[in-house]
């Protein structure tokens, strides 16, 4: 059976790049239960690169949102699984595909019960737990903390510097520039290389975090790399820093040591795997509006002496340049980090519990 002619399995994920970093596990539990199916991701064109170190996605379906059908005929899909959410776009993008089988949640009041596998969906779940759930009720056995994705090819500019990432889309996830900037200079004080990353839009944030540190212009990245090289100076780094952003995802699946930063996301649903990972935040001040313009008083809670002790307590030791200048190859998955991390001796953090839940957005499109 040819590529071309095998059947398609689609997977709509129109989201950013941590939400298709925590469908991982679930990507790769439909890639070993469905080997036959060529595997196609409808999500946005810019995560290109980063898809492409997901070895269980056979192609990128470029696809901006929910707002118009996908350009395939009805009928072409075999099977279309919804990573997506639960709500009335989603699900109507999926119906009309018409494909033979849907993987999707059940709705209380549907009248359309597609299958009788179809798990309801539940408020509150851990989020690379929801979608592993999913899809092992149709069959695909999944481990949730199976995030590992390849190493890229591109060359980063840096190797074995910490990261200090001052990018958020939202405004309720930005840390103040004076508490990154304490923290770098904190770091680099102790004799690490520190470069701050971001894209265009945080660029401004990055140079004011690097004045403020007594870092050079050639210390940040913000608005300089594109998102392979990105990934690959994370791959490389001995520690990354930030608030709930992809920048932490990807940590995650390097297995590269991380202080997160909880803004109106609560760890509960969007915390990385066990590993060399700390979460810091207040959850008896979280007021949860994800989308507000102004940080959430939870990531305000966290001071820059806090971070600075946590990253002090999980940051993995210089490596010898050797090693650094050692490039990994784009197939061996999570290698550099895993190892490292493993060698360090560091144990999981537990997590800070919210008493307040994030309305998943999702839920809603």
């Amino acid at each position: 059976m040819t590529r071309r002619h095998r059947p398609v399995l689609l997977v709509l994920r129109t989201l950013k790049l941590g939400d298709l970093l925590v469908a991982v596990p679930a990507l790769r539990a439909l890639r070993r239960a469905f080997p036959e199916h060529r595997i196609v991701l409808a999500a946005p064109g810019w995560l290109s690169p980063i898809v492409r170190l997901v070895d269980a996605v056979d192609e990128l379906l470029p696809t901006p949102g929910l707002d118009d059908p996908l350009p395939l005929e009805p009928g072409s899909v075999d099977i279309a699984v919804n990573l997506h959410g639960n709500g009335p776009e989603s699900r109507a993008v999926i119906d009309a595909l018409e494909p033979r089988r849907r993987i999707v949640h059940r709705l209380p009041d549907d009248p359309v019960i597609y299958d009788e596998a179809a798990p309801a969906w539940v408020d509150g779940m851990l989020e690379r737990e929801r979608w592993v759930r999913l899809v092992s009720a149709f069959g695909a056995a999944g481990d949730p903390d199976e995030v590992r994705i390849a190493v890229p090819e591109a060359v980063p500019p840096v190797t074995g510097a910490v990261v200090v990432h001052v990018g958020a889309f939202y405004g309720s996830r930005q840390w103040p520039v004076d508490r990154f900037a304490e923290v770098a200079r904190a770091l680099r004080a102790d004799g690490r290389r520190v470069v701050v990353t971001g894209d265009e839009r945080d660029r401004p944030r990055a140079v004011a975090v690097a004045e403020a540190a007594g870092l050079t212009d050639d210390d940040v990245l913000a608005g300089r790399i594109g998102l392979a090289e990105f990934a690959a100076v994370i791959a490389r780094a001995p520690l990354v820093v930030t608030a709930d952003t992809g920048a932490g995802h990807l940590a995650s699946a390097y297995g590269v040591p991380s202080v997160v930063i909880f803004g109106p996301a609560p760890p509960e649903e969007w915390r990385p795997p066990p590993g060399p990972h700390v979460v810091l935040t207040d959850a008896a001040v979280r007021r949860g509006e994800a989308f507000a313009t102004e940080p959430d008083p939870a990531l305000l809670a966290v001071t820059a002496e806090a971070v600075v002790s946590a990253a002090r307590g999980v940051m993995l030791p210089p490596e010898p340049r050797s090693t650094l200048d050692a490039a990994p190859s784009a197939g061996s998955a999570a290698e550099p980090g895993a190892r490292r991390a493993a060698a360090s001796g560091a144990s999981d953090v537990g997590v800070e519990r919210s008493s307040q839940a994030l309305q998943d957005a999702r839920q809603e499109s």
